[in-house]
């Protein structure tokens, strides 16, 4: 059956044989692009990026600022493919536990597993002082308090504007998100992070919202630990979802 292409979705390759779909969320200000590498390293998995407007491909259209708003759009846009899994980082991971839930809400089918990584549980959201009021420049540095801009984004200012209008509007949707207690998710909820980053220490915190046991994987690196430990963590995804694949799936294209 073809698929009508949704501008929320990434992929590198269809894969209608996949025993499963992986649907992975961005952290801050960051394009769903970076997680098109992992395409063929998950046998039987297809690895999908949730693309919001305001990012790649989607880069004029206007950014939402209101986590609410954000996930009722996916929700009510995006048909996720069952059987399935969501992957969030950072502030992905919170957008991924409020589209399980809002998915729940609909009656509509749940992933097999939510995969949290470097962020702290929804009661403690937002955990630091609100950015996105702030002007351009200073709100720059706070950003780059995480990490370094690439140079081009500060010499081009078009690009600049770009990058500063979605990077705003991801610190509006987490500055002003508050989160409405609920009964815990029937599902996993895998714990993810790295050994030096300081949200690492708030994985606990999400123990209450599954009514699974935690599983905790801290693994080596910062913040970003994925990028450096990809092999580690896609192997820990794999061994997750591997009973969901069914026999005879093949590796991924």
């Amino acid at each position: 059956m073809h698929r009508r292409a949704s501008p929320w979705l990434l992929r590198r390759k269809p894969h209608a044989e996949a025993g499963l779909r992986l649907y992975c969320f961005p952290h801050s200000g960051a394009a769903p692009s970076e997680y098109m590498r992992w395409t063929g390293r998950l046998p039987g998995v297809e690895v999908l990026g949730v693309q919001a407007p305001g990012r790649g491909s989607r880069l004029d259209e206007p950014p939402y600022t209101s986590m609410d708003r954000l996930v009722d759009a996916l929700v009510s846009e995006v048909e996720f493919e069952a059987p399935f899994a969501f992957f969030g980082h950072s502030l992905g991971a919170l957008t991924a536990y409020e589209t399980t839930r809002a998915l729940r809400e609909r009656g509509r089918a749940q992933p097999v597993a939510l995969f949290v990584s470097a962020m702290g549980a929804p009661h403690l959201q937002p955990h630091e002082p609100p950015t996105h009021h702030l002007d351009d420049e200073l709100f720059l540095r706070t950003v780059e308090a995480a990490g370094p801009l690439p140079a081009v984004v500060r010499e081009d200012p078009e690009l600049r504007d770009i990058v500063l209008r979605s990077l705003r509007g991801d610190a509006g949707v987490l500055d002003t998100y508050q989160h409405t207690p609920g009964r815990p998710l029937d599902l996993p909820v895998i714990l993810l992070g790295g050994a030096e980053d300081p949200e690492t220490e708030l994985l606990q915190s999400w123990a209450r919202y599954s009514t699974c046991p935690p599983r905790t994987h801290v693994l080596p690196g910062d913040h970003f630990y994925l990028r450096e430990h990809s092999e580690e963590l896609l192997g820990i995804i794999l061994d997750t979802v591997r009973p969901h694949l069914g026999a005879g799936t093949e590796p991924v294209q």
